[in-house]
């Protein structure tokens, strides 16, 4: 396919990052969920905008509300290189009473439609609507030619899943050409796939529609006093009730390696968080951030590479199926099935087992963690063991239901000043 026929040329993107994420607990007391850090060098929210412009969308809206600076910081540092003069943009809209001065954003469609004149300055056939705060890899390229060609009023990414854990989604029951004829929110019974009676379709939260059918959707919305202004409760059950609505498979448009499944995680909690990151110290993990053909764009912080230092019985400077990034210095630390963000130092003597250790975090001598997550800036005190005991760990920390312990400084501080 040639460049210049793409229809992403024509669309634009409107991701939705605006919302806390408070199942991840503390991990998100200062920063928003898509500004969580993931995978030892990137943010949750650099996989939707990486998807948009690998997928060649040159035009790209963040829409912020909850403790955004963050958020807000990493887009202007990492996102920067968008170049108006050639009709590129990435803009960052704050919730700024842009309508009202009684109302933030009231749900996810008033997000759009307190914008509506920044979309119609963009001068666009297409808006494709992300969740900023998922991880998958994906050419919304494929979506929005299904749109097209379809024509539809809205077209639905959907994943497959098991028809037992539907439950926990809003479910597409579509028929046998892809209409979706209901749309049901968490069903206690969720229909099949035709063809497929152990499968359900579950909305990922990704919506494509023509500007203009939107644009007058979201405006007769905001007159509606009885609406919630939101895309899943509101406006997609009212088209597929009053119009036509289509589900687009994500295992159609997935980007993967061969012979790969379709990869796509929430890590709204702190085990989910907690689990994917481990995954990707796998042999072979599913989620290939190795792709140079579709590469995660992020901001990357100049730092030297890592550093393993000392070689004696029990202070050996060891890392083992885990990752690494740059600026760390692994001082006499055994470090196993781990993922080490940037700056991360650790010292003689300790042992980290199924770590995830964000930025700026210090290990001190003897420390001995296991099944962690470790929040940016902490300092981890000599001979602090965690991981052994869970009701212990308890007494200090956050201890999820499998087991993972979270550990923040304020935890810590707190710790320090009772003991």
């Amino acid at each position: 396919m040639a460049e210049n026929t793409r229809l992403t040329r024509r669309a634009m993107a409107f991701v939705l990052a605006g919302g806390r994420g408070s199942r991840l607990m503390e991990l998100t007391d200062r920063r928003v969920k898509p500004a969580v850090y993931f995978g030892g060098k990137t943010r949750i929210v650099d996989f939707a905008l990486s998807n948009a412009m690998n997928s060649g969308i040159r035009k790209i809206a963040v829409a912020t509300q909850y403790k955004a600076h963050s958020l807000i910081r990493h887009c202007q540092r990492g996102w920067n290189f968008f170049r108006a003069e050639r009709n590129e943009f990435l803009d960052i809209l704050p919730a700024s009473q842009r309508t009202s001065e009684q109302h933030w954003y009231q749900g996810t469609a008033d997000a759009v439609t307190q914008n509506i004149d920044i979309v119609d300055d963009y001068d666009v056939d297409y808006i494709i609507i992300l969740a900023g705060d998922h991880i998958y890899k994906m050419d919304y390229e494929v979506m929005l030619r299904e749109h097209v060609e379809s024509g539809a009023d809205v077209t639905v990414g959907c994943l497959t899943v098991p028809r037992e854990e539907a439950s926990a989604f809003g479910v597409m029951d579509v028929d046998d050409k892809g209409r979706i004829v209901s749309f049901l929110e968490k069903p206690k019974d969720p229909p099949a796939m035709p063809g497929h009676p152990d499968k359900a379709l579950a909305s990922m939260g990704i919506y494509v529609f023509n500007w203009a059918f939107l644009r007058e959707l979201l405006l007769a919305d905001a007159e509606d006093p009885n609406s919630s202004h939101d895309f899943g409760t509101d406006l997609i059950p009212g088209i597929v009730k009053n119009g036509k609505a289509m589900a687009h498979r994500f295992d159609v448009s997935c980007v993967r390696s061969p012979g790969a499944p379709a990869y796509w995680k929430d890590v709204g909690t702190v085990d989910a968080f907690w689990q994917a990151n481990i995954d990707l110290t796998d042999f072979t993990p599913e989620l290939n951030l190795w792709d140079n053909d579709w590469p995660i764009w992020t901001y990357s912080e100049s730092k030297p590479p890592a550093k393993f230092i000392h070689d004696e019985k029990d202070r050996r400077g060891v890392a083992i199926s885990s990752m690494v990034s740059g600026g760390c210095i692994i001082s006499g630390t055994e470090i196993r099935n781990s993922l080490l963000f940037t700056e991360v130092h650790t010292n003689s003597y300790a042992i980290l087992d199924h770590a995830v250790v964000l930025p700026y975090v210090t290990v001190e001598r003897h420390a001995r963690l296991r099944n962690v997550v470790i929040d940016r800036g902490v300092t981890i005190p000599e001979g602090l063991v965690v991981g052994e005991d869970p009701l212990d760990d308890a007494k200090w920390f956050r201890v999820s239901d499998k087991g993972v312990t979270l550990i923040t400084q304020d935890m810590l501080d707190r710790r320090a000043a009772s003991l």
